[in-house]
Parts: structure tokens; sequence; C-alpha cells
């Protein structure tokens, strides 16, 4: 099976490379990208083929569209005349749905669309996958494989892929921006920020592995560190105060808002 990824910026060599490292073979992969020196650097990095997308998508068996979703329709009309039934089309364009995606290729395309997040980068992604009309089970097998390279996939109903987005897909902000927050109030506590950043960046490595590893709800693991009357339960309790739950909540339907605003746009 051929792979072309069409979009070469952070997240489609970000893919690329993970193809690479999970031991799919360069001669089976190619990059559609436009710009020269783009292209040379990514056939020197990794020895694949740079070719045209319109080339890409007539050769390739499965196309990864790694493009922002504003571009989407462009591209869509630049290769839709070198698709074919029964290729198999990714795309991992926020809020572009797989209805609008089949209304612009030719019958039998199949279509899976995909929300990935940025830890991909070190090979921690999430990547949530939804079937269009004309997919099979070997369809999602491949969308499945592809993106299992860069971290893990779940299968989810295209209706909930909103909600994915804003929790998985901008997820990552959301973390760093709690990450800032801790390292700024540190510092303002009396830490040197190089300390106060160790601190907090093992903090939550640490933590995030025990919520995997353990299994336990993060209720739970919460309580184990919150005794009565402690420091840990005081500084929950301003947490309370300032309603951070609730605006978590608050930010995540904006987020998933946005998302139906783009689906809709396009």
């Amino acid at each position: 099976m051929s792979t072309a990824i069409i979009g070469a910026g952070v997240m489609g060599e970000t893919l690329l490379s993970g193809l690479v490292r999970a031991g799919r073979r360069v001669d089976q992969l190619m990059v559609g990208e436009k710009r020269a020196e783009r292209a040379r650097e990514l056939e020197d990095r990794y020895g694949v083929a740079v070719v045209s997308n319109r080339e890409a998508a007539a050769k390739a068996d499965t196309v990864a569209l790694v493009v922002k979703p504003q571009d989407m329709g462009d591209v869509l009309e630049e290769i839709a005349p070198d698709l074919r039934a029964g290729q198999l089309l990714v795309s991992l364009a926020a809020g572009i749905t797989t209805a609008y995606i089949e209304s612009r290729v030719p019958d039998g395309v199949a279509v899976v669309r995909v929300m990935p997040n940025t830890p991909a980068l070190v090979d921690e992604g999430m990547a949530a996958i939804s079937p269009g009309s004309h997919c099979d089970e070997s369809h999602l097998l491949e969308a499945e494989s592809l993106m299992a390279s860069t971290g893990k996939v779940l299968r989810i109903p295209e209706k909930q892929m909103d909600a994915v987005t804003a929790i998985s897909g901008s997820g990552p902000a959301y973390i760093f921006f709690v990450v800032e927050s801790m390292i700024e109030a540190g510092v303002h506590l009396g830490l040197p920020r190089a300390t106060a950043t160790d601190l907090v960046v093992q903090t939550l490595v640490g933590s995030a592995a025990m919520l995997r590893e353990t299994g336990s709800h993060p209720v739970v693991l919460r309580e184990q560190v919150t005794s009565p009357g402690g420091t840990t339960a005081s500084a929950l309790r301003e947490l309370e105060v300032h309603r951070v739950r609730a605006a978590f909540l608050a930010a995540m339907e904006a987020a998933r808002n946005r998302s139906r605003e783009l689906a809709e746009g396009s």
C-alpha cells in the first residue's frame, strides 16, 4: 500500500517521520509539496519522493490530507481529477466533515476524518477517527495504522468529533496554560524560574503516568493527595471558589462551538 501525505507542515512531517520510524518502506511513501526548498529538505531527511499534489493523488492508495481547513477546498479541487473509487482519503483538517470531502471527490472514494493533537510530535498523540459513507473495515484499519505511528487512536462517531476537538485536539493548549500558570506562581512564591519549571513539568509527567498506569479515577488519585485540613485542601478550596471547574467547561464548550462553526462555514 502506497501512502501520500499532502501538506508538509509540522503535522505532515510528524506523520511522515512516525511512519518511517514505524517501519513503512520509504519507497511506498511520497509527499505532495510545492516549495522547492522544503521538498529538498524532506528528500534529504527521509529519502522520500516529493512530488506534485496531483501526482501524489494519482499514484497513492492512501492520501493523507494534512492541510489547513481554509485550504481544503482548493486542494480537493486540484486533486479530484486524479482520485478514483476505492482510494482512501484521510483528512486531518479540523472542522472539515466527511460529507464535505465526499461531495468534492469522485463517488466511491473512502474518506476518514481524523482529529490529531500536537503530542504526536513526541509519539504521544491522541487521534480520533471517524468513517465516511464509503469506508469499510480495511479503510479504518489503514487509517488507524497511519495514526498509530504517532500515538493512540480511537474510533468515534463523527457526531462526536466537535467534542473531541474541544477535549484532545485543543487540550494540549489547556495543559500548557496550566503549566505556565503554575510556573509563574512558583516564581511569585520565591522559586527560581528554572526550579519552578522542573518541579511543575515533572509533576505533570508523573501525574499523567499515574493516571495511565494505575487506571484509577482522577478523583481517587486527587483524594490520595488531599489530607483533611492540609495544604492541598486549602489550594483546592481556592480553585473551587474561583470556579476553575466551571471555567474549563465553558472553555471546552467554546472550542466545541467554534469547531461546529468551522464545519458549517466549510
